[in-house]
């Protein structure tokens, strides 16, 4: 059962075509064959490690996928220094986008703060004397001048204040974030020693640095790093093109926003720790683990 559930995985993951494109996903060429605009995985055989669920998903595969992509490292002067994998959790291909589209949603819905407000003519001030007498005047008929049809009045249908904020699982709202970023694995670089190359919070200096890498100003980068030097926040912050991340401020629209992004060593680190699967930690380039939704009810061992 458990081979059948790999080859069902395995058909899957192959036969998707739609991927992450419409959401602005990166894409490129790599060696083995993937879906369209889901580079960031790659379709290789999964290890024969399933377990069946009790109950009713006892038939269903893993909703999970995992891949290690390697990501090459440069020197802050831009010369090679070797590799870095990435593995992360992924949604699968097919509900890949969905998820990741509940994450964008989710995430700038709730940044609306909600506090527009206008008053109605019950909470105007004055209006509480009659303008003019009723009749004689030649003039339509007017109780308050604190009607909507006078300036200064109240407002018809106005906004009022209202939360905005909608909920989204801890879990789902992480798995969209690793998803996104293994996607983006393939436009990404780890610079070795990010955080110290600068000597002098210069905007040139900074400039210069991102042509050395590779990077056009004219793209839209992120640099995600454990520690921001006060160097690289004031050579960086000039540049409208470039955001800087961290652990605390990383978020999903800007990971499917940029371009292109550039990891310290501990940053890549941090990523793999907090949302890769603590038990697979020995893994290598091009390797596919599937595991078991986190969430499901009972797992039975399967004899």
């Amino acid at each position: 059962m458990a081979s059948s559930c790999g080859a069902a995985a395995t058909t899957m993951l192959a036969q998707s075509t739609a991927g992450l494109a419409a959401l602005g996903f990166s894409a490129s060429s790599v060696n083995v064959p993937t879906p369209a605009g889901f580079s960031g995985l790659r379709a290789l055989a999964p290890l024969k490690k399933n377990a069946l669920v009790a109950g009713r998903n006892a038939h269903k595969c893993a909703g999970v996928v995992m891949a290690a992509v390697a990501i090459p490292v440069i020197t802050f002067d831009g010369a090679s220094a070797g590799e870095q994998t990435i593995s992360l959790k992924s949604a699968r291909p097919e509900t890949a986008g969905a998820v990741v589209h509940r994450g964008v949603i989710t995430e700038l819905q709730n940044r609306r703060r909600g506090t527009a407000s206008t008053l109605t003519r019950s909470e105007v001030r004055g209006g509480g004397r009659k303008p003019f007498k009723q009749k004689g005047t030649g003039q339509a008929r007017r109780g308050s001048q604190r009607t909507p049809l006078r300036p200064g009045g109240g407002v018809v249908f106005g906004p009022k204040p209202v939360d905005w904020r909608i909920k989204i699982n801890k879990k789902e709202k992480q798995l969209a974030i690793s998803t996104a970023l293994q996607s983006a694995a393939v436009d990404a670089l780890v610079v070795d020693d990010l955080e110290t190359g600068l000597t002098a919070p210069k905007t040139k200096e900074f400039l210069a640095a991102l042509k050395r890498w590779g990077v056009s100003p004219a793209q839209y980068s992120v640099i995600f790093t454990t520690e921001v030097s006060k160097e690289l926040e004031l050579s960086s912050r000039n540049i409208k093109t470039v955001k800087i991340l961290t652990p605390r401020s990383l978020n999903l629209y800007d990971v499917l926003r940029a371009d292109k992004l550039l990891f310290t060593k501990a940053g890549l680190e941090y990523l793999n720790n907090t949302y890769g699967a603590e038990d697979y930690a020995d893994f290598e380039e091009g390797d596919i683990i599937e595991t078991q939704a986190e969430d499901a009810a009972t797992v039975a061992d399967v004899e």
